[in-house]
């Protein structure tokens, strides 16, 4: 793996190796979800910048980068900034742990900390669904537990897939008027920026 790649410095999971596996099998890849979220910093850029680098992972094409929806933070410590939200659809040849593992090392790329919980951060990367798979690992559940709940998630969701569905729940539009109304649910999508699909 090219050392001039931001993200392959972070950690020390044998991703080359495990893409050289995937790429053997690029006439069956399968379709995958990713939430971006970020309120701290230069928000639209690291964004952005997590696009770029999902794209640039061997064994992954993204097919489609939703609007960009700013939203209240959460939960987590009182007074955060607010967070700029978006959900790419990919398509992949990484089984769902390779993927996790690339998905945190982007994170750590643009300077993620992890050290107090729903708190600020620069950049998460978070798995929402993985087609045809199911996990109850604790570092890798799938479909993502909470997606169901969060506005944030589903608004930008729908965007990018209409027909999108949160597997074992149903559609995703369908699931996002169930909560649209609810307290802390509030999300306002951004007409004057938006994120670009890489070519």
């Amino acid at each position: 793996m090219s050392t001039s790649d931001p993200t392959a410095s972070p950690t020390t999971f044998d991703l080359e190796r495990r893409v050289d596996t995937a790429d053997s099998t690029l006439h069956n890849p399968r379709s995958a979800v990713v939430a971006l979220g970020s309120n701290l910093g230069n928000r639209l850029e690291t964004l952005q910048g997590a696009v770029d680098a999902l794209e640039d992972t061997p064994g992954v094409r993204i097919t489609a980068v939703s609007a960009v929806f700013e939203t209240e933070a959460l939960g987590g410590p009182d007074e955060q900034p607010t967070y700029f939200n978006a959900v790419v659809v990919l398509r992949t040849t990484l089984p769902p742990h390779s993927l996790l593992e690339r998905a945190n090392a982007v994170e750590d790329a643009f300077g993620r900390v992890r050290t107090v919980r729903w708190g600020p951060r620069t950049l998460d990367v978070d798995i929402l669904a993985y087609e045809g798979v199911t996990s109850d690992e604790p570092e890798l559940l799938l479909p993502h537990p909470r997606a169901h709940e969060r506005a944030f998630v589903l608004a930008p969701w729908q965007d990018a897939d209409p027909d999108g569905e949160l597997p074992g729940l149903g559609r995703v539009a369908d699931l996002l008027k169930e909560i649209a109304d609810l307290p802390g649910q509030s999300v306002r999508r951004r007409e004057d920026i938006q994120l670009r699909l890489p070519e």
